[in-house]
């Protein structure tokens, strides 16, 4: 269930590579979650995705991430699935895998 949020991220995958990308401030797709442009407004950030999704040549699946500001006005994760992509791949042995 996505949590409320009043601010947007638009992330997605690369397409070549598939790592999780973020739509940055000049428009472009970075691989750093802290550059993402964040939207306040819901509806200007789906305008942003509708002209983001037409570069599908560089990703898949774009779509908007709800988003909270810290203390120091940079944003984070809102929802769980957003902060696992935020730190990478998750496909590494830990717990009973090491045991293989």
């Amino acid at each position: 269930m996505e949590k409320r949020s009043s601010f947007w991220v638009i992330t997605s995958n690369h397409l070549i590579e598939g790592d999780a990308i973020w739509l940055d401030v000049s428009g472009r797709w970075t691989r750093q979650s802290s550059q993402a442009v964040v939207f306040a407004d819901k509806s200007t950030a789906e305008q942003a995705l509708s002209s983001a999704d037409k570069e599908r040549h560089l990703h898949v699946g774009a779509y908007l991430a709800a988003a909270e500001l810290n203390e120091d006005q940079v944003h984070k994760p809102a929802h769980i699935r957003e902060k696992i992509r935020t730190l990478g791949p998750s496909n590494y042995f830990h717990g009973k895998q090491t045991e293989l």
